[in-house]
């Protein structure tokens, strides 16, 4: 099976990402599921929920959490569908030979990932500030903000997770500053080489 991850700050462009693998019949693990799944279960926000889990169970509760289900996915039929998590989507295929983690925010996640996946690699999604705030602002996820001030403070905290390290460390780098089908090709361009 080979699994590639998906970096980049809040707003960046991740889930157009997510959205091609889905089209190219990959699976799709979303990390932000896991986190939105326990607030939910807590009535907390996703972002101190984001924090607690990992002072509770430590750094690497998140990604260990998504190699359980991945490592799930060859399993019967059956058993996938007990352990599927209510967020995560079904792929438009059957074939999970390749497998998309959304929303890797730290560098022991890459670890965990590497140390569970041979020739693991990471994609991290560059956009500026600004372009990223208005995204999130028409977006309005559960955890996004229209406040400029609160998207910045969401900022800092992904950059104390070690976000920036991951970014930089990552094996594809890709900028989305212009249309969404430019961002598209580029990123099918890649996926479909790993292919």
């Amino acid at each position: 099976m080979k699994v590639i991850g998906v970096t980049g700050m809040p707003g960046s462009g991740k889930s157009v990402v997510s959205r091609v693998a889905e089209n190219l019949g990959m699976k799709v693990v979303r990390m932000g599921d896991v986190i939105r799944d326990e607030a939910h279960k807590r009535n907390e926000s996703p972002g101190k929920v984001a924090v607690d889990l990992r002072k509770e169970f430590g750094k690497f509760v998140i990604a260990e959490r998504c190699v359980t289900y991945i490592k799930n996915l060859s399993t019967p039929e059956e058993k996938l569908n007990s352990k599927k998590p209510p967020s995560s989507p079904k792929s438009a295929a059957s074939n999970h030979s390749m497998v998309l983690i959304e929303g890797i925010r730290s560098p022991w996640e890459v670890e965990i990932f590497k140390n569970n996946f041979p020739d693991f690699k990471v994609i991290a999604i560059h956009s500026a500030p600004e372009t990223r705030y208005l995204r999130l602002r028409k977006r309005m996820r559960s955890d996004d903000s229209a406040e400029t001030r609160e998207a910045l403070k969401r900022d800092q905290r992904e950059l104390k997770f070690g976000i920036g390290e991951v970014i930089a460390s990552a094996d594809f780098m890709v900028v989305n500053e212009g249309a969404k089908g430019k961002l598209k090709n580029t990123v099918r361009g890649i996926l479909k080489n790993e292919l």
